[in-house]
């Protein structure tokens, strides 16, 4: 049989014929489109289904999203991605999800106790008890319903209580019922928001910190929510920690009245502290100083910025051998708070200085704060030890060297303390002088330039044991002989 054309049909009596068959042409494309369409969403569904089998909510959320968008009236659709957004935290888009099925389907009781359990836990009290008393009504023995119901009342009776202690600044009592409230209702941003007021009062910033991150999350786009996190870790000193949470505020408003002030100054100050950080980490103790020095210039109020800086300058200074600055800036840091590892700093900057009593005292007043502290622990034994060889020879005295003098450094000086004070330049007294500061030399290049004496002696003991009869020079007998060996001079002595 040949095929049916439309051309074929009479013009003059079968005009009918031709509107019926493209009908009937139309509503087999349109049946076919729709049963595809049917099978991609069944497709989705499925897909969600096995990923939130599996805990991967992101990926089922993704399917259940585009399964709503092929059939935005399926409520049943709309359900399963309430679910999902819950599971996920996501409590506003939950709700709207519930309400949209709620709209479609009124009856339809598991979304109505969903919704009232999340305003039950967002603390919207009111909005919970209509959801419940509704549910109620078509299962009065629903067990969930009447627990929650049952707890509507006093839960609002003690957020009243809560906003009448914290009128009367008892922020410690506030904290409190708050505590309890929060255990009901945990996604409330208003308790949430309310605690972190009483722990700041109370000058727990730690515990207000975590509060408003919580209140960040559950809210997502709150620009005054970032820009109170950021001032209240640049208040105890985290500028870092600062400056991500005040870019997250920029996200949402690039021109925020309070943000991007912020933002500039919190640049700055962050910059120069890292600067510090990595300067001290990698030895540039010079460079770690002009950084922190830095931050004093550019912050002058927050108490705890000020500290870092202190504590940054304490510890490099130290390191610099810059002994009475850096017991200056200790002294500035521990008055502003004690610090175990600043005390180790202070008492390396007296050992430094040669004021041992007090090296000790501090590294004893750092071991109270922290028994475990490994620094403490080894400075007092060395701060007592270098007490005691302070009553004997200092070799970096000896040679004018800082103790941090490279070997290079070193063999210099020996050189020219030798020059000068070689016994044959000197005659009858002096030249007895001579011979002793003589053999101080050759004892102090002896020990600075070989690591592991060098080591022993920075730890507070004299390898070469200058009671036992300069046992310790290479070579046996005369501390002379060391010059024979090792020095570029030749000496000759003229003894009368």
């Amino acid at each position: 049989m040949s095929a049916f054309l439309l051309s074929d049909i009479s013009p003059l009596g079968d005009r009918k014929l031709a509107a019926c068959v493209i009908l009937l042409i139309l509503e087999l494309f349109l049946d076919g489109a729709k049963a595809a369409k049917s099978a991609d969403i069944e497709n989705h569904l499925e897909l969600g289904k096995e990923f939130l089998a599996r805990g991967q909510l992101a990926d089922a959320l993704t399917h259940y999203h585009a399964a709503v968008e092929g059939d935005p009236n399926n409520y049943l659709t709309l359900f399963k991605r309430g679910t999902v957004y819950l599971a996920l935290g996501k409590t506003r888009f939950a709700i709207q999800d519930f309400a949209r099925v709620l709209e479609l389907k009124p009856d339809f009781t598991a979304a109505r106790l969903q919704r009232g359990t999340v305003f039950m836990k967002s603390g919207e009290y009111q909005l919970a008890a209509d959801d419940f008393a509704h549910v109620l009504q078509e299962e009065p023995y629903n067990e969930i319903a009447n627990e929650y119901y049952s707890r509507i009342a006093p839960a609002n009776e003690q957020w009243q209580l809560c906003v009448d202690l914290m009128s009367r600044g008892d922020h410690r009592s506030s904290i409190v019922l708050l505590t309890q409230l929060l255990e009901i209702s945990p996604w409330s941003t208003v308790f949430r928001q309310a605690r972190a007021d009483a722990y700041i009062a109370q000058n727990d910033y730690l515990a207000a910190i975590s509060d408003l991150r919580s209140v960040n999350k559950l809210t997502q786009d709150s620009t005054d929510g970032y820009f109170r996190l950021a001032e209240l870790l640049y208040r105890i000193g985290h500028a870092t920690s600062a400056l991500k949470e005040i870019r997250e505020c920029l996200k949402l408003d690039p021109e925020h009245k309070d943000c991007f002030p912020l933002y500039k100054k919190l640049r700055k100050v962050e910059k120069s502290l890292s600067n510090a950080e990595s300067a001290k980490e990698e030895k540039r103790y010079a460079d770690c100083v002009t950084s922190a020095e830095s931050v004093l210039n550019q912050e002058k109020e927050e108490s705890m910025i000020i500290f870092e800086a202190k504590r940054l300058l304490c510890g490099c200074l130290t390191q610099n051998e810059e002994y009475t600055k850096a017991i200056s800036r200790c002294n500035q840091a521990l008055e502003i708070m004690k610090d175990a590892q600043i005390l180790c700093d202070r008492a390396d900057a007296y050992i430094g200085a040669e004021m041992y009593d007090d090296a000790i005292h501090d590294f004893q007043a750092a071991l109270e704060l922290d028994e475990s502290l490994q620094c403490a622990k080894e400075g007092v034994e060395k701060a007592k030890r270098l007490q005691k060889q302070s009553e004997r020879r200092d070799y970096y005295k000896i040679l004018g060297v800082k103790r941090n003098a490279n070997k290079q450094e070193i063999t210099k000086a020996y050189r020219k303390a030798a020059q000068k004070w070689h016994p044959d330049n000197f005659r009858d007294e002096e030249k007895k002088v001579a011979e002793k500061k003589f053999i101080d030399i050759a004892a102090a290049k002896e020990v600075l330039t070989d690591p592991e004496k060098r080591r022993q002696f920075d730890n507070g003991e004299d390898p070469l044991d200058p009671e036992g009869g300069q046992q310790g020079f290479r070579g046996g007998g005369s501390p002379f002989a060391h010059f024979h060996h090792d020095s570029p001079f030749q000496f000759k002595f003229h003894f009368n």
